[in-house]
């Protein structure tokens, strides 16, 4: 599953993809540049909304569901919910079709993922990128959620990232683990528009979560691991160069 994500770039450079955002209140986002935040640290995180019109927010990554009615139960199983299976969005008793009509846009230049290589004791994490713009849009869902903080105990505007089934690349780098082969949900930005859309129906959602993004579209390296603790600069993505490293076909 995808809970390492990059923003590299200004926040200013998501106006270029969807200029309808330049409306009041948009421009006064901040949000420093990132190169690796993990989803386990619940950060905060850019996203676009559609309310009375799209909206640029800052929103929590992982929401906390009601079942989780406890501090512990927080604890151990929220980053459970970093994560929505699109294929779930349409299936009746989950959470996430109980909120299918809070979507939202997640902005990323870049996400993470780690290759397991038959021999190799250890997995190869490859940073993955947009080939042709400098961010792109994965789709969400956004919940309000009790944020079980003693300090802040007012309900907290939460997101969940959209996964899919991976295509031909993604199928050759997220390839071990027991979420082997998925990728984020990302859309073009035609199609980012259109998931904000407040009248869409099932029929539409469906229709917009069969789109796979091409391979062709992504450029990918290989990183050194960024599940260990490290500056938050240009060295996390920086390619790494490993000996025997089989290629990958596209």
């Amino acid at each position: 599953m995808c809970y390492d994500i990059a923003f590299t770039t200004s926040i200013e450079s998501i106006f270029k993809y969807l200029p309808q955002l330049r409306s009041a209140g948009n421009l006064d986002i901040h949000f420093d540049s990132t190169y690796h935040k993990i989803g386990m640290s619940y950060p905060q995180w850019p996203v676009i909304v559609n309310n009375n019109g799209l909206q640029l927010e800052k929103y929590t990554w992982g929401p906390i569901p009601k079942m989780l009615n406890t501090a512990e139960k927080v604890k151990k199983q929220r980053q459970l919910f970093l994560n929505a299976r699109s294929e779930k969005v349409l299936e009746n008793g989950t959470l996430w079709n109980a909120i299918r009509h809070q979507r939202c846009l997640i902005p990323a230049t870049g996400f993470f993922e780690y290759r397991q290589i038959p021999g190799w004791k250890n997995k190869v994490a490859y940073y993955i990128k947009a080939k042709e713009q400098d961010i792109f849009f994965i789709a969400g869902l956004w919940a309000l959620s009790n944020s079980w903080d003693a300090d802040k105990p007012e309900r907290i505007p939460t997101f969940a990232l959209l996964t899919r089934s991976a295509n031909p690349l993604m199928a050759q780098i997220h390839n071990g683990g027991d979420n082997a082969g998925r990728m984020p949900m990302i859309l073009t930005n035609e199609l980012a528009t259109a998931w904000l859309n407040e009248q869409l129906t099932d029929t539409d959602i469906r229709e917009l979560l069969q789109y796979e993004l091409p391979a062709a579209q992504l450029d990918y390296w290989p990183v050194n691991s960024v599940r260990k603790v490290k500056p938050d600069d240009a060295a996390v993505i920086a390619q790494v160069q490993y000996e025997g490293l089989p290629a990958l076909t596209v």
